[in-house]
């Protein structure tokens, strides 16, 4: 009888675990996948676990590769297009911890179970770095204006709190360089906080270590050094002692049609600033050909990788002159806690910006002369007289112009090509405002001058920031980045040093005609309409100006004040927490740029304008109003400075075309998996829906 039971027991155990066996392989079967896909369900305690990622990730190719996905609203994923290898699978959501890493290959239907986090701590430690920086609280609107370090410790410069905002989120932020809230900077270590007294002491040490000491500190101290320190310790105090961010939303809708491929290139000591797949005006150029990047401070070196062979390389790009002294610190005043004393950059060319020309040729600003890389031949030429040290866009004319921001300025590349250095190929140009209304560029006073009936003005700008070509009319556009800042418009004329007339727009900030207030553009684009789009760092929109939408005059002395135009803008708040005790409308997000989708290479249509979510680590479309944001989870620390648009195929649907951006954090050890990380490049695809392959 015993003997009977222990079978009857056992032959139950075996029924279960055989339907167990079946009803995993009928959810895999509901989930078609081919010999290249990984597919199944995510299931958790509660059932299938909707809206979140699988990531499967492999050494096995020449570089590191990583692609992810999300699961529908029946917890179905399919990984497609996997290249053959060995995987690592594992699901990552929010209020989720990661789940075990599960060996696998394509070809394979493979289910996998959601872990829940412990408690909401833990759960937040998944979280985007905006939603932890959010927790931070600027001084209270009744502190302003600033009355100094003799007052109460704001600089003067900061009229109102948004003027302090938007420096502590852009002009004078770590923003800038790196992620703020990521749990590198969010945190003091235990070594830190017991060596000092207190955190505003921790804090202050913190800004002066390693070679970026420097711009560190002075950036602090561009907020108010005692205040700054002080807001800060109390930041990451609270946080030391348990306070929490808010619980972002899972994706939705289009968000779960994402299908992102991560390729590491660069090295662990470089930070990749910007990308380029293609040439802006024309996104089916260099189909299915390499990206590259360059590093700006951090190397002097073209960085490539070929989508086709996962293969990353590199082309040394040499000085102008090879006695010019490196453009970075050679000293530091305290160790870095990452690299001790270790001098880990030493730039003498500092490439900044890469954009393709029309024979996809890459051309970034450089020291001494723009640099140019022909693929064809892996060499590297210097334009003399391309004196430009910030970003480049190409303009529409037959002379293939330059055109740069920092310095204002052109370069004709045509005919560079055709005559070398022996013409003069470019010059600076400068900002002229037609302030007697009569159409032409005259004599002009200083730009605090009265005015003068009989002679135009000269426009004095904050640093501009940002510059694109219009496809529609030939006009060249800035981005003024200060509070409120501006976009600038500038008309070249037959010859730009003479002819040049430049408008000046202020989005709406404390304007009556406004019911928000907007601020500090840094990234600026066109759609193919004519309409400029901006990333209003300060306030937190991503901002349109259409300035066939003007009421008011757009030249002689009633253009001068900037605000002139309020009904040009609309403003579109971007998503995400603001800071902590913030009234007015905002977020705690970094937007290092903008883009615009103009020809549909992402799939979303075309003239579709974008945000980078340098903070949180996505970037965001607005389409039709309402906003898509494609988040980075793995690793976390994706901070974007640009992205740009490539159509590989257009008879292919979602496979021939993408989105590219880069990790271009200039902290790479910030991301997650510390020293040692290299940078990463992302492919952003949207398939029709979440199971496509």
């Amino acid at each position: 009888m015993v003997l009977h039971k222990v079978g009857l027991v056992g032959m139950g155990l075996l029924i279960a675990v055989s339907v167990a066996v079946v009803g995993a392989a009928q959810r895999g079967a509901a989930v078609r996948i081919d010999a290249d896909d990984i597919g199944g369900v995510v299931t958790g305690p509660k059932g299938p676990e909707a809206g979140v990622w699988v990531i499967a990730e492999t050494t096995d190719l020449p570089t590191k590769f990583v692609k992810i996905v999300v699961t529908d609203d029946r917890g179905r994923y399919v990984l497609p297009d996997l290249p053959q290898a060995t995987y690592s699978v594992w699901v990552r959501g929010y209020g989720l911890v990661d789940s075990p890493k599960i060996r696998a290959m394509p070809g394979k239907a493979l289910d996998l179970t959601a872990v829940v986090a412990p408690d909401a701590r833990t759960a937040a430690e998944y979280y985007p770095a905006n939603y932890w920086y959010a927790l931070l609280q600027p001084p209270p609107k009744s502190d302003f204006p600033g009355t100094g370090e003799k007052g109460n410790g704001i600089p003067a410069i900061h009229k109102t709190q948004a003027h302090w905002i938007g420096d502590a989120k852009m002009t004078f932020s770590c923003t800038q360089c790196h992620q703020m809230g990521n749990k590198a900077t969010r945190e003091l270590p235990p070594p830190l906080r017991g060596k000092f007294a207190n955190s505003v002491e921790a804090w202050k040490h913190r800004t002066n270590v390693g070679q970026s000491s420097g711009s560190m500190y002075g950036r602090v101290r561009g907020l108010g050094e005692d205040r700054a320190l002080k807001i800060f310790a109390d930041w990451s105090d609270r946080i030391a002692a348990g306070e929490l961010p808010q619980v972002p939303p899972r994706p939705q809708g289009l968000e779960r049609n994402v299908v992102l491929t991560l390729r590491d290139w660069a090295t662990e000591k470089t930070f990749v600033h910007d990308e380029v797949a293609t040439d802006k005006r024309n996104p089916t150029l260099n189909a299915n050909g390499p990206i590259y990047a360059v590093q700006e401070l951090s190397g002097d070196f073209f960085a490539i990788l070929d989508p086709n062979t996962h293969t990353a390389s590199r082309v040394e790009v040499p000085p102008h002159d090879p006695s010019v002294q490196i453009a970075w610190p050679q000293s530091m005043p305290n160790p870095s806690p990452y690299w001790g004393e270790e001098l880990i950059w030493a730039p003498k060319v500092v490439l900044h910006n890469p954009m393709m020309d029309a024979r996809g040729r890459v051309w970034s600003t450089a020291r001494g002369g723009c640099r140019v890389l022909d693929p064809k031949t892996m060499s590297v030429a210097i334009a003399r007289g391309c004196e430009m040290a910030h970003h480049l866009q190409f303009g529409y004319d037959k002379d293939q112009t330059l055109w740069s921001n920092s310095p204002v300025s052109y370069f004709k590349t045509r005919l560079w090509d055709e005559q070398g250095d022996a013409v003069k190929a470019g010059s600076r140009v400068p900002l002229i405002m037609d302030t007697n209304g009569n159409g032409k560029q005259d004599p002009a006073v200083g730009p605090t001058d009265p005015l003068d009936p009989a002679k135009d003005r000269r426009i004095q700008t904050a640093f501009l920031y940002a510059v694109i070509p219009s496809p529609v009319d030939g006009s060249i556009w800035f981005a003024e980045m200060a509070t409120p800042g501006s976009v600038l418009r500038m008309v070249p004329g037959a010859d730009p040093e003479t002819t040049a007339l430049t408008e000046r727009y202020e989005p709406p900030f404390q304007n009556p005609k406004s019911k928000v207030s907007a601020s500090l553009p840094h990234g600026i684009d066109i759609d193919r309409n004519g309409v400029v789009w901006v990333s209003l760092t300060g306030s937190g929109h991503l901002a349109s100006f259409d300035r066939r939408k003007c009421t008011a005059p757009l030249s002689g002395p009633q253009a001068v004040s900037g605000q002139h135009c309020p009904e040009g803008w609309t403003l579109h708040q971007a998503p995400g927490p603001n800071f902590k005790g913030v009234t007015d409308p905002g977020s705690a997000d970094s937007f290092y740029y903008n883009w615009v989708d103009q020809f549909g290479t992402s799939g979303l249509g075309e003239n579709v304008p974008f945000l980078n979510g340098s903070g949180s680590d996505s970037i965001m479309a607005l389409v039709n109003g309402r906003w898509v944001t494609m988040r980075v989870p793995y690793p976390r620390g994706f901070h974007s400075r640009g992205m740009d648009g490539r159509i590989d195929n257009s008879k292919t649907g979602w496979k021939g075309r993408g989105l590219w951006a880069t990790y271009g954090t200039s902290a790479t050890w910030h991301i997650e998996g510390g020293k040692g990380t290299r940078p990463k490049l992302v492919h952003f695809q949207l398939r029709p829906d979440p199971l496509q392959k």
